[in-house]
């Protein structure tokens, strides 16, 4: 009768814990392992003196919580010799428990570890007594017991357990008295040892609880995540666009500055003759470009030619721009066609007038206004 209600109870165990099961994190195949040491004394449970018959136990744990209320652990004992025996041992028993958290059982899962917890342990396992003799002893028991654990740090990471418990040898005298509960073959187990957690999945070392959604939060989040991407593809499209103009804006200003300048040559009727050749500059700069060398060298050759002959200079600007910038920009570049006429042509400086005109309007577009205009004045013979 009580073989059949151990079994049952060990059966019914992982239906206590159905209700920690669900909104949980943390709950991986990986999750919540834990490993544990202790030490201890164990003495027969009755017909001997419980201090004088003790003997030293040690052992160690490895356990898997699999809900907040329900584990299982696989546990292995030694106990020490204090009898004839052929090791340091006179027993040994290996089990597989089942532990029950009944703190968490009757008043809930508060989200982590309490700093006390009790949990009813129940498991079975396999006994081998080392005897002098012609062979060893096997037999199978059965354990049931507390532990009474105290869960240290903000991280809970270690506990501290203190762990009573009764071990019977389940074949015992079980031929003469038919019982596998028999009090004469029982031991009393005390032991107390450290447990260290794993850490989880989530970053803690224990479930955590996850936040529950309706069906109408979720389709509000589904909405906002519809609408996030309805607005990343407007701003693609856009992008798109935007890129689509850069590169229409970079040709035209290829094309700006490929232009060949416009040269005009004016002759007039009167005794005086005037040539003119027109040095254009990028926006800004009052720096002459290679391209615009030929038309400088136009009026340095022409001069050097013609030592009669005199060169008025205007500069210009385009109207981008403070006025202020622009007359200094449009005086620069007279004087930089001025200077390359000194440097490079050796033209004397009195045979060469420079004049900034601030911004000019020659041109419809701005962009040809950005000019040196040099005009050459010869009296006719």
């Amino acid at each position: 009768m009580k073989k059949n209600f151990l079994f049952v109870f060990l059966l019914t165990i992982p239906f206590l814990g159905m209700n920690c099961q669900s909104l949980l994190d943390g709950n991986g195949t990986r999750d919540n392992w834990s490993l544990g040491v202790r030490g201890g004394a164990v003495t027969p449970f009755k017909h001997s003196a419980f201090v004088k018959n003790m003997r030293p136990a040690m052992g160690v744990e490895l356990s898997k919580q699999l809900t907040p209320v329900f584990g299982l652990g696989v546990e292995g004992m030694g106990y020490m010799n204090v009898s004839e025996s052929k090791t340091a041992f006179d027993a040994s028993n290996v089990s597989l428990l089942g532990k029950v958290n009944l703190m968490n059982l009757l008043g809930g899962y508060p989200g982590e570890p309490r700093t006390f917890e009790m949990e009813g342990v129940l498991g079975t396992g396999w006994m081998h007594s080392f005897v002098n003799g012609d062979g060893d002893d096997n037999s199978w028991s059965t354990k049931v017991g507390m532990n009474f654990n105290f869960n240290l740090g903000e991280a809970k990471a270690w506990t501290f357990a203190l762990k009573p418990g009764l071990v019977y040898d389940m074949d015992g005298d079980f031929n003469a008295h038919k019982s596998r509960f028999n009090a004469n073959n029982a031991q009393v187990e005390l032991t107390a040892g450290l447990i260290y957690h794993f850490k989880n999945s989530n970053g803690k070392r224990y479930f955590g609880h996850a936040k529950p959604y309706n069906q109408a939060e979720i389709d509000a989040l589904n909405g906002d995540i519809n609408d996030l991407r309805s607005n990343l593809n407007a701003e693609r499209n856009q992008q798109a666009s935007l890129h689509s103009k850069n590169r229409e804006l970079s040709v035209l200003l290829d094309e700006c500055l490929n232009k060949k300048p416009v040269i005009q040559q004016v002759v007039e009727t009167s005794s005086t003759r005037m040539l003119e050749s027109v040095v254009s500059f990028r926006q800004g700069k009052s720096t002459i470009d290679n391209s615009q060398l030929p038309n400088v060298e136009r009026i340095g050759m022409y001069m050097k030619r013609h030592n009669e002959a005199k060169v008025v200079i205007k500069g210009f600007a385009s109207p981008e721009g403070a006025l202020e910038l622009n007359e200094r920009l449009a005086l620069a570049r007279a004087y930089a066609v001025k200077n390359m006429l000194i440097k490079k042509y050796g033209i004397s400086s009195e045979r060469i007038l420079a004049q900034g005109e601030g911004v000019g309007n020659m041109y419809s577009d701005p962009d040809w206004n950005r000019v040196s205009i040099c005009t050459i004045k010869e009296e006719s013979k």
